[in-house]
């Protein structure tokens, strides 16, 4: 019996010391995978998977359920959309209004002016010469529409054509830009990029920040009554080169710049302004010529496109190119892959008054895939595109979608060039006609 007690004692504490040691091992063990974890966000990520592993063995999942909401809590705010939250914050009659980029009467803002800044609540504001007197009371115009807007949750477009040449709306105190064929002639991209650049300071000095250049039109027809020495010429490879180099210009000096007239205004005969032109160009004529600088542009990302009052019946027998979903919808939008803001030409010009009517024009364009209609020299005009765009949106002709797909264009487009109603005219006169002056000395050089 002695005996056996003995072999089975000692049998039990051999046991016993080799349980300790066991739950030694375990408890080191655990000990290093604690001690190896990481400190940061980042390294948790990397190792998220040896961690998983680790505690699942030790049994530790509070530390593993506090890991996996790191990476969480980062995915959201990396899917934080800005311009996705100003849009959902907007009510319809704020998005319509985004749409709109009106004219305005006199030189002095007016009481009709102001209502439809505050009813209609326009995106955007251009300006004619007929609205510009000195650079101090232009400047004070452009600064009374903006203070206007202050209540309305996005801050306004203020624009102009200031091209250079024969379309200047700039005071006689502010020294002249040549036209774009002028420049054209040097041949010089470099000229062009700086011609950009100085057009962009001219705008600034009167508070704008929208500028309706540069023209991309080919120059073909020598006849052409509207473009002329506003191409920079009859190749598709000279205009291309100046005008990317022009819009990188107004980029540089924060403004926005607008490409225009698409699908190319440089082969009518008539004057869109006074009637509707017919170019009868196929698809694969246009693709050889007009087309070029447009798709170059629109490779350069490009903030803006407008888009002009032309029919090209082998494409679209049935509308203008700013009304034609197959020009904009088809041709823009899906071959060109232009994902960008597309403004209309003037639909209050002769080419839209005398074959449409206003709203018949309003709807056909934002179905087409137009994003900003213009309508100039009447607040009626104004109205009666706000008032159409709504009642399609209320009885289901035109989706709510539909206008937040342009609208989330537009306020992208804000934010990106962080526009804002407090922004000011800028700029030195004298040292900008200075420049001026010794730019055109090189011009002329060449």
């Amino acid at each position: 019996m002695y005996n056996y007690r003995y072999n089975s004692n000692n049998q039990w504490k051999k046991t016993l010391q080799m349980m300790c040691l066991m739950l030694g091992i375990v408890l080191l063990l655990s000990a290093c995978g604690q001690a190896q974890k990481p400190s940061s966000a980042t390294d948790s990520n990397i190792d998220s998977n040896t961690d998983s592993n680790t505690d699942s063995n030790t049994g530790q999942t509070s530390s593993s359920s506090e890991q996996n909401t790191v990476p969480s809590q980062e995915q959201a705010q990396e899917e934080a959309d800005p311009v996705q939250e100003q849009l959902s914050s907007l009510t319809l009659e704020e998005k319509i209004g985004q749409m709109i980029l009106a004219g305005v009467q006199g030189t002095m803002l007016d009481d009709h002016a102001k209502q439809m800044i505050m009813d209609q609540k326009v995106g955007g504001i251009i300006f004619y010469a007929n609205n510009v007197t000195t650079l101090e009371g232009t400047a004070k115009f452009v600064q009374s529409i903006k203070d206007t807007n202050q209540s309305n949750p996005v801050p306004i477009f203020m624009s102009v054509d200031q091209e250079g040449g024969k379309v200047s709306r700039m005071p006689e105190t502010v020294e002249s830009i040549p036209s774009n064929k002028k420049v054209g002639q040097t041949n010089d991209s470099a000229l062009a990029e700086t011609m950009g650049q100085l057009l962009a300071r001219q705008v600034q000095l009167a508070g704008f920040n929208v500028d309706f250049a540069p023209v991309l039109d080919v120059n073909s027809n020598p006849k052409n009554p509207v473009i002329g020495d506003r191409s920079f010429g009859s190749s598709a490879e000279l205009v291309s080169r100046m005008g990317i180099a022009e819009m990188k210009g107004f980029r540089s000096e924060g403004i926005i710049p607008v490409v225009k007239h698409f699908p190319g205004h440089g082969d009518t005969s008539v004057d869109s302004h006074l009637d509707l032109p017919v170019v009868d160009k196929t698809e694969k004529q246009l693709a050889e010529l007009e087309w070029i600088p447009f798709q170059a542009a629109v490779k350069e990302q490009v903030e803006a496109v407008m888009v002009a009052h032309i029919l090209f019946p082998k494409l679209d027998s049935d509308h203008p190119a700013s009304l034609s979903d197959v020009i904009i919808g088809e041709h823009l939008r899906g071959k060109f892959k232009y994902d960008g803001v597309v403004i209309t030409d003037d639909l209050s010009m002769g080419a839209i008054a005398k074959n449409f009517k206003l709203d018949e024009a309003a709807l056909a364009t934002v179905k087409a895939g137009s994003d900003i209609l213009l309508v100039a020299h009447s607040y009626e005009s104004a109205k009666t595109i706000f008032d159409t765009l709504m009642s399609a949106v209320k009885s289901g002709e035109i989706s709510e979608s539909r206008i937040d797909e342009s609208v989330y264009r537009i306020l992208a487009l804000k934010q990106q060039y962080k526009l804002s109603d407090d922004q000011k005219a800028s700029g030195d006169l004298k040292q900008l006609n200075a420049d001026i002056v010794d730019w055109r000395k090189q011009v002329d050089a060449r």
